[in-house]
């Protein structure tokens, strides 16, 4: 069964918690222990050296040569009852002496191991045991000499039962495990809304996804915060803008191409079929048949310019780059159009204008200008001006071809550089055009690093002016001496 990823992250936080709190309560058991019985043996030890010093004081008044048991064994149990404990007094050979405990003393039946008492005779013992086997549970026990000089007379031992520490450990766990439930269904109801919270512009974007492979682009998410979910959330309704742009360029680039392609089709096919079934006269076969050689020719450019757009988009699109003078690309291509500027009586201007050197794609930007220059021929007016002008700065040439007439309007502007788009002056002018043309041209100069803007004033001119990366200063002064060193023309 897959988890999701709100169960998936509340499981992890819960686990988080309950290893802490384990860890937590093991931390806690184990200093409460070892308070406790330092505690303990501070306590057994304090009262110990109290009564090895009662019992030396009662020894030492009878010249070390005995003990009243009676008044010592009272002073042993006034300690022994202030802290709950056992006080004994065993000689060097571990035998009991007198105790505390109540009849019948174990003390008295059994002798205190050898090694215990010879560690005690030497400063201080201490157990957490049965005492060599004297107890038959654990006790906690320390034991003092009892030194007058430099002789040990016997040792005072002190015992409590260590059940009093087991029933604190036991407490301690009881009210651990109390303390770790409440602080768990507590962390885990604000894990649940915390994560329900965290999880649901995942889910929306979840929501928004099936909307979108239903074609419906319109979803979007909410965005309530500016943390990482919030900038996912932005970045999301971004992409979600950018696929509904695309779909409706997709829509529009399929409803175009199915227009461009079904003219030209219609037209051949309505002209091949008139001549076949004779509603054509012989004398007039060539005329149609020069429109369908036209229309297939159109079609022609209709495919190459789509391949083209394709490479560039698909990235196949290798740029070729060398050094070469743009002005003389323009000057060539301007040329091409003599016959259309003389019957229109353009005024041309700007090719005297000097080499500009760019490194680029020679033929790719051969194009651009060939395009530019046949919008600016077509579109310029009767008797009006075409016009190159070239600028240099920060390592980049600016190239611009400008041509008088009606230009664009505000509206027009932002659309020229679209897929098949054509203003209505152009559809009234070109009748072979497809739309593709500045697409094109935009395509190939982004695929140099470069950009390029249209600038306009209705019923004056329009220019559009592009960049390409200049040429290096080396190569540029390569050429201005091999122009320098050009012998003079002979008229």
């Amino acid at each position: 069964m897959q988890k999701s990823l709100f169960t998936k992250y509340f499981a992890v936080c819960a686990t988080i918690i309950l290893l802490v709190s384990a860890a937590f309560g093991l931390v806690l058991m184990v200093l409460t222990a070892q308070y406790f019985k330092q505690d303990k043996m501070d306590l057994l030890e304090n009262n110990a050296r109290h009564a090895a010093a009662l019992a030396l004081v009662d020894y030492q008044s009878h010249n070390f040569e005995g003990i009243d048991k009676s008044t010592v064994t009272d002073y042993f149990s006034l300690l022994s009852k202030s802290i709950n404990s056992e006080i004994f007094l065993v000689d060097m050979s571990g035998k009991t002496l007198l105790c505390t405990h109540r009849s019948p003393c174990n003390h008295t039946a059994y002798l205190v191991p050898e090694s215990i008492v010879d560690t005690a005779a030497g400063g201080t013992y201490e157990e957490l045991g049965k005492l060599g086997g004297i107890y038959t549970e654990n006790y906690y026990t320390v034991g003092v000499p009892m030194t007058s000089g430099d002789k040990v007379y016997g040792i005072v031992f002190a015992s409590t039962p260590a059940t009093a520490f087991s029933a604190l450990l036991a407490q301690t766990f009881r009210m651990f495990i109390l303390s770790a439930v409440v602080v768990m269904l507590i962390t885990s109801v604000i894990i649940y809304f915390v994560t329900k919270r965290l999880v649901r512009p995942l889910r929306e974007m979840l929501d928004a996804t099936q909307s979108f492979a239903k074609g419906d682009f319109s979803v979007r998410v909410p965005v309530e915060r500016y943390d990482e979910i919030g900038k996912l959330a932005m970045a999301f309704n971004n992409m979600a803008t950018n696929l509904a742009s695309q779909e409706t360029m997709r829509r529009s680039f399929v409803a175009n191409v199915s227009h461009e392609l079904k003219t030209p089709m219609t037209t051949i096919a309505g002209f091949i079929d008139g001549i076949l079934d004779g509603t054509i006269p012989p004398e007039k076969r060539d005329k149609y048949l020069g429109i369908v050689s036209q229309e297939v020719k159109r079609l022609s450019r209709l495919v190459r310019s789509m391949l083209g757009i394709a490479r560039i988009e698909a990235g196949e699109m290798k740029l070729v780059r060398t050094d070469f003078d743009i002005n003389d690309i323009v000057c060539q291509t301007v040329f091409t159009f003599e016959q259309q500027i003389e019957q229109k009586r353009l005024e041309v201007r700007g090719l005297d204008a000097g080499k500009f050197m760019v490194n680029a794609d020679v033929d790719l930007v051969h194009q651009v200008v060939y395009n530019l220059v046949e919008n600016a021929v077509k579109f310029a007016d009767e008797g009006g001006y075409i016009e190159a002008n070239y600028t240099q700065e920060d390592g980049r040439v600016f190239v611009g071809i400008r041509n008088s007439g009606e230009g664009l309007s505000k509206e027009e502007m932002p659309k020229v550089f679209d897929r098949f788009y054509k203003t209505d002056r152009s559809r009234s002018l070109d009748k072979n055009g497809v739309g593709l043309g500045l697409h094109i041209v935009r395509s190939i100069i982004n695929l140099h690093g470069g950009e390029i803007i249209v600038k306009s004033v209705q019923g004056e001119f329009c220019e559009f002016r592009f960049s390409l990366p200049a040429a290096q200063k080396s190569t540029q002064s390569l050429f201005r001496k091999i122009e320098k060193n050009k012998p003079p023309l002979k008229d």
